[in-house]
């Protein structure tokens, strides 16, 4: 008799505290917060600004040489998608020297509110570029800070051969 007392002793306080949590948790769906849409990417093409490349680079596998180059994001988008893309956010950019194309590459436009989540530098300030030297000098990253959106255009430097080549 006495282990019996004992072991409803043991669990009482065990069953007891097996209904408060029930009767505490909270049975309304919490409210979740709302989110800014992002700009919508822009339409039609964009004349970014004037960049200095300071090395030669390659663009769409071609050779890109250094110098001063007017920047515009095309309105063809990138193909094929890459997974995760959003429609309209990876397009063509072109670099041109009077009037003339010398190049081009895939823009992935990024907006303002989701910067911090794709590159963790400082970003140029609104209307301004900055362009850096990348991952042991393989790449060029060219960005632009314009219009709420952030442009990143990746050119590599050629510093290191291609794999299987």
């Amino acid at each position: 008799m006495r282990k019996q007392w004992i072991l409803a002793g043991l669990l009482a306080p065990l069953v007891l505290s097996l209904g408060s949590p029930v009767e505490a948790q909270h049975q309304t769906p919490n409210q979740q917060p709302t989110t800014a849409q992002a700009p919508a990417a822009p339409t039609g093409e964009v004349v970014l600004g004037t960049v200095r490349i300071p090395r030669s680079v390659t663009a769409d596998g071609k050779p890109l040489a250094a110098g001063s180059y007017q920047v515009k994001v095309t309105s063809q988008e990138a193909r094929p998608e890459a997974v995760g893309t959003t429609e309209q956010l990876e397009r063509w950019a072109e670099f041109s020297q009077r009037g003339t194309v010398k190049g081009r590459e895939v823009v992935s436009i990024v907006p303002e509110s989701e910067i911090k989540m794709v590159v963790k530098d400082a970003p140029p300030r609104a209307g301004l570029s900055k362009v850096q030297t990348l991952r042991g000098n393989d790449y060029l990253r060219v960005w632009i800070n314009k219009g709420g959106n952030h442009y990143l255009i990746h050119l590599p430097t050629g510093a290191t051969a291609p794999s299987g080549q």
